[in-house]
């Protein structure tokens, strides 16, 4: 079949381009080679690091998505010792800057401060260009930083902001007076101090070694992600260094947390707030647990659940490589008051070794809970099983049984259970928001 639609002009095909997100916009380089030249197709110039920001704001400024000859939404900028920056403009006000060094004997670490304002809103394009609403930066380093901090400062009006990949980070801060509502760090394995200053902020995602962590004001986050599976991202710290971060994320309704977080900072935590301290709010889970020898039988994970009385899903991925760490703390006394879910309806279990430690856990839930959840498991991608009661008396079922089964709550009658093969879970694979980021 012929390919009809490459052999469009140019005007149509960027217009194509403009009404894809960027993940999409990339695959069309497998379409053909007009697709991939035109997708390749940048506007290179050379300069010193001090031309860098200039060379931005003059590209962004020059955009116009309904003028073809003006839409190029490619900058690649070469500067001093092989260093470039690569600028590509996606849709809705979204802006990728990834750069690149040339050969660094010495990798040095850095830190960057980025700050937005209202104060100078005259600096972004005029109302008629493109205007920045979404940023990713990747791959700063020591030789960037500075040239980062100026370029951000032109970008007035970010609502959404996305850091990744800066292996020498070691200090962030970001201050915002307008309207940052989502905040993204991802892979900056030597960062150490975070600093946030940000009145709006709804969403926060982090990946990483934990950081010492500052939010200067309780945003009241409504998404939290700090999957901080690698350890602490600092030698010393204490529960106090956690309280204002367990503020900040009370009343999140997608929380994603790790299991060593729960016992070395937020159990010293509780210590210090009120008895009746809870999670009121959350209403998706995504516990990151480790893995010892054998199980512990999920005594943390229980406490926690103890603090969120909403909770409707619960996720539990058990990560072999997650940071394990020794605990003496009681996580009963601190595990508040309320000690039964009334809203609970799926638990989805991940990555144990063996069936004996999904049983022990899921009959450990049906104790605290007065539903009947649905109770998955699953080994891989195509097998699921599901969390059955099998009485004394029953007979043995075949692992085929109706769908409409499933876990009860725990009962003092006598009875086992195990878990059972699901032959038709097309509709059953379900995931936390914050998994496959």
């Amino acid at each position: 079949m012929d390919d009809l639609i490459s052999g469009l002009p140019d005007e149509i095909l960027f217009r194509i381009f403009s009404s894809l997100p960027f993940e999409s916009a990339v695959q069309t380089i497998f379409l053909s080679n007009r697709w991939r030249l035109l997708w390749e197709t940048a506007l290179v110039q050379h300069g010193t690091e001090e031309d860098v920001a200039n060379a931005m704001s003059g590209f962004l400024a020059n955009f116009d998505e309904k003028d073809p000859s003006k839409n190029t939404r490619k900058l690649r900028f070469h500067f001093c010792n092989g260093s470039a920056l690569l600028v590509i403009i996606a849709r809705n006000g979204s802006l990728r800057l990834h750069f690149s060094t040339g050969k660094q004997e010495f990798p040095r670490e850095f830190g960057l401060q980025l700050e937005f304002n209202h104060q100078n809103l005259a600096s972004q394009p005029s109302p008629s260009s493109f205007y920045v609403k979404s940023v990713h930066l990747m791959s700063v380093t020591y030789l960037t930083n500075e040239v980062v901090s100026s370029m951000m400062t032109n970008f007035q009006i970010l609502e959404t902001l996305k850091i990744t990949c800066c292996n020498c980070l070691q200090s962030l801060s970001i201050g915002s007076d307008t309207k940052l509502l989502s905040l993204t760090i991802f892979d900056c394995p030597q960062l150490k101090s975070l600093h946030i200053r940000s009145y709006k902020l709804r969403t926060f995602r982090y990946r990483g070694p934990l950081p010492w962590f500052r939010p200067e004001y309780h945003f009241n986050l409504a998404d939290a992600l700090l999957d901080s599976r690698q350890g602490p991202g600092y030698s010393s710290f204490s529960g106090r260094d956690f309280d204002s971060v367990l503020l900040t994320i009370k009343n999140v309704k997608v929380l994603t947390l790790c299991k060593w977080t729960f016992e070395a900072l937020i159990c010293p935590s509780l210590s210090t707030l009120l008895a009746d301290f809870q999670f009121y709010n959350l209403k998706e889970l995504w516990w990151i647990d480790n893995s010892n020898e054998r199980y512990d039988d999920g005594e943390a994970l229980i406490s926690f659940l103890k603090l969120c009385p909403s909770l409707q899903q619960l996720f539990v991925t058990i990560d072999p490589k997650s940071y394990f760490m020794k605990s003496s703390s009681k996580y009963s006394i601190r595990a508040g008051r309320n000690t039964q879910l009334h809203h609970l309806k799926l638990v989805k279990l991940d990555g144990f070794e063996n069936q004996a430690d999904e049983v022990l856990l899921a009959e450990r839930i049906g104790k605290v809970v007065t539903t009947e959840p649905l109770i998955l498991t699953s080994s891989d991608l195509i097998c699921l099983r599901k969390f059955v009661e099998v009485s004394s008396n029953q007979s043995k079922q075949n692992s085929t049984d109706k769908l409409e089964e499933v876990a009860p709550q725990s009962c003092e009658r006598k009875c086992s259970y195990k878990f059972v093969e699901v032959q038709d879970a097309k509709e059953l694979h379900p995931k936390h928001v914050h998994m496959g980021l």
